[in-house]
C-alpha cells in the first residue's frame, strides 16, 4: 500500500519519517512519500487515488480546501472546518483531522486536561483545531488574537458555533491584555509571534505553542521565562500522526514512542545541517 503528504511547501515535512518509523515497527511494507501539492492541483490528484492508496496527510494549505471534496466527512471535520487525514476505504475519501486529538492528547501529557480560560493567537486551520481543543476541556469561551480580525470573523465565526464556543476576536495590538489566560496555544507560523516576547508578565499557566522548529521559539522560551509550562508543537505532530497510522492501518496500538524517537532524531539532524 502506498500514503503521501501533501501540501506545498513539503521539503522539510516530518510526515514521511514518522510513518515510515510506524510502519517499520508494525512490520508493514508500505510506503509513504512527501508530495509538493498546490489547492489548484488538489482535486485532480484525488481524482487520481485509487485501491493501491491506503491514504493520505494534508498539510497547509490544503486543509480547508479538501473538505468539499470528500466523500464522507467525520464530525470533527465538519466542526472545525479542516481535514488533515484521508483515510481511502471501498473507493471512498474519508476525511478525518487527527490535529484535535493530538492537541489535546499532547496537552494531558502535560497535565493539562481542563482549562477555564483560553487565548488562541491565529485564525486558520490550526487555530479552529484550538478553538475545538478548548471545548473539550470545558472552556466554553475563547479569545483570539488574529492579525486581520476580519478574515477571522468571517473563518472562525462560523467554526466556532459549530464548535460550541463563542470567540471574542480581537486585534493583534491587544494581545498582551491576554497572555495571563489559563492557556494560550499559539497558532501562527514562525517569526510570527516573535514580538509578543517581552510582553509575557510572571504568571501561572501554560503556553502551548504548535510550532517544533525552531524550538524553543522565542515566544516559548519567554513564557518559560515567566513561569509558564510551555508545551511544544512536536508531541501534538506525533500524536496526531499517530491516530493517522491507527486509522490508516487498523492497527489499534500505534508505535508513538519509536514515531517520537524518529521525529526528535529527524529534528537534531535539521538543526545541526542548516
Amino acid at each position: 500500500m502506498q500514503l503521501a503528504v501533501l501540501g506545498s511547501p513539503i521539503g522539510q515535512a516530518l510526515s514521511p519519517v514518522l510513518h515510515r518509523a510506524a510502519y517499520q515497527a508494525l512490520g508493514l511494507d508500505w510506503t509513504y512519500h512527501a508530495i509538493d501539492c498546490t489547492p489548484h492541483r488538489l482535486a485532480s490528484f484525488l481524482g487520481e487515488v485509487d485501491d493501491t492508496w491506503a491514504g493520505l496527510s494534508l498539510t497547509m494549505p490544503l486543509k480547508q480546501t479538501v473538505v468539499p471534496l470528500l466523500d464522507r466527512a467525520s464530525d470533527t471535520v465538519v466542526r472545525t472546518g479542516a481535514a488533515n487525514t484521508i483515510v481511502v476505504a471501498d473507493g471512498q475519501l474519508i476525511g478525518e483531522n487527527t490535529d484535535l486529538y493530538g492537541m489535546t492528547q499532547a496537552l494531558s501529557d502535560a497535565g493539562v486536561t481542563t482549562a477555564c480560560g483560553v487565548t488562541v493567537l491565529g485564525a486558520g486551520a490550526t487555530a479552529c483545531t484550538a478553538l475545538a481543543a478548548a471545548h473539550e476541556l470545558g472552556c466554553d469561551r475563547v479569545t483570539v488574537i488574529a492579525r486581520n480580525a476580519g478574515r477571522a470573523r468571517q473563518f472562525l465565526g462560523p467554526a466556532a458555533e459549530r464548535i460550541g464556543v463563542k470567540v471574542r476576536i480581537t486585534p493583534w495590538t491587544e494581545a498582551p491584555a491576554h497572555l495571563e489566560a489559563e492557556l494560550v496555544i499559539s497558532a501562527v507560523p514562525p517569526g510570527a509571534a516573535d514580538e509578543l516576547e517581552p510582553l509575557w508578565k510572571p504568571a501561572a499557566g501554560t503556553l502551548m505553542d504548535v510550532l517544533y522548529r525552531p524550538w524553543p521559539t522565542p515566544l516559548a522560551q519567554a513564557a518559560a521565562t515567566a513561569g509558564r509550562r510551555v508545551i511544544g508543537g512536536l508531541p501534538m505532530l506525533v500524536h496526531q500522526a499517530a491516530r493517522q497510522v491507527e486509522l490508516q492501518t487498523k492497527c489499534p496500538r500505534p508505535p508513538y514512542e519509536d514515531m517520537l524517537t524518529a521525529a526528535s532524531a529527524a529534528v537534531h539532524q535539521l538543526d545541526t545541517t542548516t
